[in-house]
């Protein structure tokens, strides 16, 4: 199944130009200018996020798995589905409250549940991709994975704390997508840990603004 999907993407993979030395296929190509987008939307809390999300995933998907990077390729599927439950959560979800979802933060307890089973799940993946594929990075491709999955749900329920979630990630993944030579993501990663910093800055300043109108309302 999947030899055939890579075998039908083939012309999407071929490489398009060198970057560092390195190919840079057009499938790469369009999933970075989708996740630049993706990125940009969600610090604006727009539910057009989620969409480019699916899309960026799917693509991403393909070049990891033509990559060797089995966890970040069956990552990205469970990035569709959680883009699907995100999307629907921004649209249509509800807080403990009753009301619409709003931005706001998690209580201490609930961030160190959340750290607690990241670094739990990070050996045992780590672990079933060391003995059930034939990486070569079954550990750092392992952490990025898990802990990408605590983020999106986070970012699902609206929860800032999804921001240095995405910023230890995307800090790790640059170094994951170095060792693969996949410059071009490299360069969207750290872009992304950019993003992530902003992005958290944008939303505690929504907190802030939503608490500062609640006290003068």
């Amino acid at each position: 199944m999947l030899e055939s999907l890579l075998q039908a993407a083939r012309p999407l993979l071929a490489p398009a130009f060198t970057l560092l030395g390195s190919p840079v296929t057009l499938l790469e190509l369009i999933a970075f200018v989708l996740g630049i987008a993706m990125v940009l939307a969600n610090l604006r809390v727009n539910p057009i996020a989620w969409p480019l999300a699916i899309a960026s995933s799917l693509m991403y998907s393909l070049l990891f798995a033509d990559s060797k990077l089995y966890g970040e390729a069956g990552l990205q599927y469970v990035f569709v589905a959680l883009a699907g439950w995100g999307w629907w959560q921004w649209l249509r979800g509800r807080g403990d409250d009753g009301r619409a979802l709003r931005v706001r933060r998690m209580s201490n307890r609930d961030r160190a549940l959340a750290l607690a089973l990241t670094l739990a799940a990070w050996p045992l993946l780590g672990s079933l991709l060391d003995h059930a594929t034939d990486s070569d990075v079954p550990y750092l491709d392992a952490l990025p994975t898990v802990a990408s999955i605590t983020g999106q749900i986070l970012l699902g329920r609206k929860l800032v704390e999804n921001w240095p979630v995405w910023l230890a990630v995307n800090v790790v993944s640059i170094g994951l997508f170095a060792i693969k030579g996949l410059w071009l993501t490299v360069l969207l990663y750290a872009i992304f840990a950019v993003l992530s910093v902003v992005g958290w800055r944008a939303w505690t300043a929504r907190i802030a603004h939503t608490h500062g109108r609640a006290v003068h309302g």
